[in-house]
């Protein structure tokens, strides 16, 4: 055990919760976005910073969690991550009383920051607090909890927005408050952190394979996930109920996937990893391919569950094999990885797309590739087993 008293159920559950803060910042705003644009018609590129409003968290955590991670090396996990809690609830609150889209937007970018910083220590201090497969399960329930809660800040979202208008959803970043009063309160500092060695080498090549396929892993969550209604719609299905309703189902995949994880955890991570992309192979080639809605659906769901099961295997794979010296830098290097698959995720697919002809042709490849880098993963765990050197 890295910390220096046991850590127990009360610790987990504020890291879950504060974990759950950062998908806040993104789906909460979905249901009222149409209502943002309409107030800020007027505003000169109001067409592409309405948007940006979902979106630059995210990027600020791509580019930031590294950051972050090495701060919380250096001065402390706690510190770090109340300081972000309330940072996070107060600036979040703000675009209540706030009438200028640029200006709500750079606010937008400082919520984006302490995003980076809560994401980058929450899962950072499981990695301190537990080990072996308590440290599993904590990263399947934290997996599993930010699914589950898109569901329903999606539909607290709107809920929010239909009682108050377009600056309804921001209320929700009054959970942080009590979420950074419990963390002041029940979370310590893990003893690592104290005996940390600034001094000692931050061992990328340990990592660096890890990060590579986090890559890879974060462009095909993202690529179904924000093209859902594009697919759909390729379907027949135009309704925005329906296409919800399909994304939630889809978020359940992810969690179901997460369970699998926790009964198969000790497997070879390779061979879990292999399992997890064979699945979002199947699911994106049959997408690609299908014409009719039940089979869409259900290869979506497919898709979804090898997602599940990639993202905690990474996640506890990374954790593993950081030292405790730089657990912090580099949880945030693979957070910021992962938020930057997000980000390029769209992108990729409008190039892809472009170049093979449409998007169902841009799935069938993504589909390819995951079952190329299945095969990959499934030869070089064979060979691990076999005690053979890649």
């Amino acid at each position: 055990m890295d910390a220096g008293r046991p850590a127990g159920t009360r610790q987990g559950v504020i890291l879950m919760a504060s974990a759950v803060m950062p998908v806040m910042a993104i789906v909460s705003l979905v249901p009222v976005l149409p209502m943002l644009s309409r107030e800020f018609a007027a505003t000169p590129g109001a067409e592409v910073l309405v948007p940006m409003m979902l979106t630059v968290p995210a990027l600020c955590v791509a580019l930031f969690s590294p950051v972050a991670g090495w701060l919380s090396d250096r001065v402390g996990r706690k510190r770090v991550l109340v300081a972000a809690l309330f940072l996070y609830g107060i600036i979040g609150l703000l675009p209540l009383v706030l009438h200028s889209l640029p200006l709500i937007l750079a606010f937008r970018i400082l919520l984006g920051l302490n995003e980076a910083a809560i994401m980058t220590v929450a899962t950072t201090m499981v990695g301190d607090y537990f080990e072996g497969k308590r440290r599993e399960r904590w990263i399947a329930i934290q997996t599993a909890v930010t699914s589950l809660s898109a569901i329903a800040l999606i539909a607290i979202g709107g809920i929010l927005g239909e009682a108050f208008g377009s600056r309804g959803p921001f209320l929700l970043y009054l959970l942080a408050l009590p979420i950074g009063v419990a963390a002041a309160l029940v979370l310590f500092e893990p003893a690592t952190t104290a005996r940390s060695d600034a001094r000692a080498a931050f061992p990328f090549r340990a990592i660096s394979s890890i990060i590579a396929i986090t890559l890879g892993a974060a462009l095909l969550f993202y690529t179904l996930m924000l093209q859902i209604g594009t697919i759909l719609e390729g379907v027949g299905i135009t309704s925005p109920a329906v296409i919800g309703g399909v994304g939630a189902v889809a978020n359940l995949g992810v969690v179901l996937g997460s369970l699998l994880f926790r009964h198969l955890s000790t497997a070879a991570p390779q061979r879990l990893l292999a399992a997890g992309f064979a699945l979002s192979a199947v699911g994106y080639v049959g997408v690609g391919l299908s014409s009719a809605f039940w089979p869409t659906a259900l290869l979506t769901v497919v898709a979804c569950v090898g997602g599940g099961i990639l993202l905690p295997t990474l996640l506890t794979w990374v954790l593993r094999v950081l030292p405790p010296f730089a657990r912090g830098q580099g949880t945030g290097l693979w957070t910021g990885t992962f938020f930057l698959g997000q980000f390029l995720a769209p992108i990729l697919s409008i190039a892809l797309g472009q170049a093979t002809g449409g998007l169902q042709a841009t799935l069938v490849l993504l589909g390819c590739c995951a079952a190329a880098g299945a095969a990959a993963l499934a030869v070089f765990g064979a060979r691990n087993e076999a005690g053979l050197r890649p």
